[in-house]
C-alpha cells in the first residue's frame, strides 16, 4: 500500500502544533528526543522507506504455498518420504473462489437447520460447515478447522486454494500448516508432528498454506478432527461479499444457540476518505461512539510497557512477559496500560479505524502482509512510536528491536485502537 498523501485535518483532528506536543510529551516521558518532531508522518514514511529498504515487503513478495519435495524457507526440515501410503478419494477441482466474511463458532455442534437457514439469508452466496478447536500442534495449541477439503478451499486464500496438491494431502490424512507456523516453528515438512486432542496421533506435515482465516494456523480433514475428538459441525465459513455485513451479522445472530457468535473476516468500513481494499486494516462500521482512542496516559504507559521489552528475544505464541510474538507483545503491552485486546494480528487489526499515514501518533498500530501464501491476510503487527519509529518482534532468532517504520507494498494500513472495540473483539469466541 502507498503512503497515504498528506490532507486538510478532518473536523475534530487534532491540529499539527496539538499532534506535535504530543508526540513530545509521549516521547519525552519514555526516553526519546522530542524537540523538532516533524507533523508531516508521510515524509517520515518516506524517509524510513530508503533507509529501511522495505525489509517486510521484500519478504511477502515470495510466491505460492509449500509443499513436499518443493524448495522452501530456510531451516525447515524436508524428508522424502511421502505425505501418506493411503490416499483418499481425489479432491474436486477447485470451483468459485470466494471471499470468507464472516465466521460462525459455537462451543457444541450448531443445529442442522442454521446452515440451511444461514444459505437462504439475502446477499449470502456460500456458507460451508466445518469443525473447529484449538488443539495442541507439537505441543503448543493452534487454532485448527476441520474440513471438507473439496468445498473448503474454495474458501482459502487464493494461492493456497489454487492446490489440489495440498488439499490431497489434507484429504489423505495430513495436516497443512501456516507459512509462518511452518516456517518459525521449523515444522517437517513432508514428515509428521505430533498433535493431541482426544488422542494423540503422529500426523503428516502436507504443506504450508495459510487459508486467511484470522488466528487459524491448522487445516484437518473432517475424518481427521472426528479422529482427534473436535466438535463436529460446529463453525460455519460464509461469503456475502455484496451483503452490509453489520445488519447479515445481526440477522445471523438471531438463528444462532447460547454461546455461539458470529464475526467478520474482512473491514468493509473505513474513516472518511479512506479506501479499504482487500486485507485492510480497520474496524467494520466504527462510529464517533466507538470511540474515543487511547487516552495520553495510557499510551504512555503502553509504549513505556513496550519499550521496556526491547532486547527480550521472539518466540513462536510468546505472549510475555519475558518472550514474544508480534501480536503478544502488542496484547501484553497494552495489558499493562489497563487496555484488554485480542490475541492475533488479523483481530487487532480491527480494534480501531483505518487511519491516514499524516495523521499518525504514537501508540498507533502498523499493520502488514508477510504471508506469500496468503498476500491478503494481515500477519504481522508493529507498534509506532512516532519520529518514523517502530517497536516489534519481528522473528526466531532476532530480539524485540526499535526499527525504522516501513510503510511498503507489505504495508496492510494503520489502526488507532478504540479500547470499547478491541475488549469486544477479544471478548468475541469467533474473533
Amino acid at each position: 500500500m502507498a503512503a497515504t498523501a498528506a490532507r486538510a485535518p478532518r473536523p475534530g483532528t487534532a491540529t499539527a502544533a496539538a499532534v506535535e506536543q504530543r508526540y513530545a510529551a509521549v516521547l519525552s516521558s519514555i526516553g526519546l528526543p522530542a524537540p523538532g518532531v516533524p507533523s508531516d508522518a508521510v515524509a517520515q514514511a518516506t524517509a524510513a522507506i530508503e533507509q529501511a529498504g522495505e525489509t517486510e515487503a521484500t519478504a511477502a513478495q515470495q510466491a505460492g504455498i509449500f509443499l513436499p519435495g518443493q524448495k522452501v524457507p530456510t531451516g525447515v526440515a524436508v524428508p522424502a518420504a511421502s505425505v501418506t501410503d493411503a490416499a483418499a478419494s481425489p479432491v474436486q477441482p477447485l470451483g468459485t473462489l470466494r471471499q470468507a466474511d464472516l465466521l460462525v463458532v459455537a462451543p457444541a455442534a450448531l443445529p442442522a437447520t442454521v446452515l440451511a437457514r444461514i444459505r437462504r439469508l439475502g446477499g449470502v452466496t456460500a456458507a460451508d460447515l466445518l469443525d473447529a478447536a484449538r488443539i495442541k500442534v507439537n505441543g503448543g495449541y493452534v487454532a485448527t478447522l476441520g474440513v471438507d477439503p473439496s468445498t473448503f478451499r474454495e474458501f482459502a486464500a487464493k494461492p493456497t486454494a489454487e492446490s489440489t496438491r495440498l488439499w490431497q494431502n489434507v484429504a489423505d490424512g495430513g495436516i497443512a500448516v501456516s507459512y509462518l507456523m511452518g516456517k518459525q516453528e521449523k515444522l517437517p515438512l513432508g514428515g509428521s508432528v505430533t498433535v493431541v486432542g482426544a488422542r494423540t496421533e503422529k500426523l503428516p506435515v502436507g504443506g504450508f498454506g495459510t487459508v486467511g482465516i484470522s488466528g487459524v494456523d491448522a487445516v484437518v480433514s473432517d475424518a481427521v478432527a472426528r479422529s482427534l475428538g473436535m466438535p463436529a459441525g460446529n463453525a460455519i465459513v460464509i461469503s456475502a461479499p455484496r451483503a452490509r455485513l453489520s445488519k447479515l451479522i445481526s440477522a445471523i445472530g438471531r438463528m444462532l444457540p447460547k454461546g455461539a457468535a458470529v464475526a467478520p473476516l474482512v473491514a468493509q468500513a473505513a474513516e472518511p476518505g479512506l479506501s479499504l481494499t482487500a486485507g485492510s486494516a480497520g474496524a467494520v462500521d466504527v462510529t464517533s461512539s466507538s470511540g474515543p482512542g487511547l487516552t495520553t496516559a495510557q499510551t504512555r504507559a503502553f509504549l513505556v510497557a513496550a519499550l521496556s521489552r526491547v532486547g527480550m528475544p521472539y518466540v513462536w505464541g510468546g505472549d510475555g512477559p519475558d518472550v514474544f510474538d508480534c501480536s503478544g507483545l502488542v496484547q501484553w503491552s497494552m495489558r499493562q496500560a489497563g487496555i484488554v485486546m485480542p490475541r492475533v494480528a488479523a483481530d487487532q487489526a480491527q480494534t480501531g479505524p483505518l487511519i491516514p499515514l499524516s495523521d499518525l501518533e504514537p501508540g498507533d498500530l502498523l499493520f502488514y502482509h508477510t504471508d506469500p501464501t496468503a498476500p491478503s491476510y494481515i500477519s504481522h503487527v508493529a507498534i509506532y512510536l512516532g519520529k518514523g519509529l517502530m517497536l516489534q518482534a519481528p522473528e526466531p532468532g532476532m530480539d524485540v528491536q526499535v526499527v525504522p517504520a516501513i510503510f511498503g507494498s507489505g504495508f496492510a494500513g494503520a489502526v488507532r485502537v478504540y479500547p470499547r472495540i478491541a475488549a469486544a473483539v477479544a471478548a468475541d469466541p469467533a474473533g
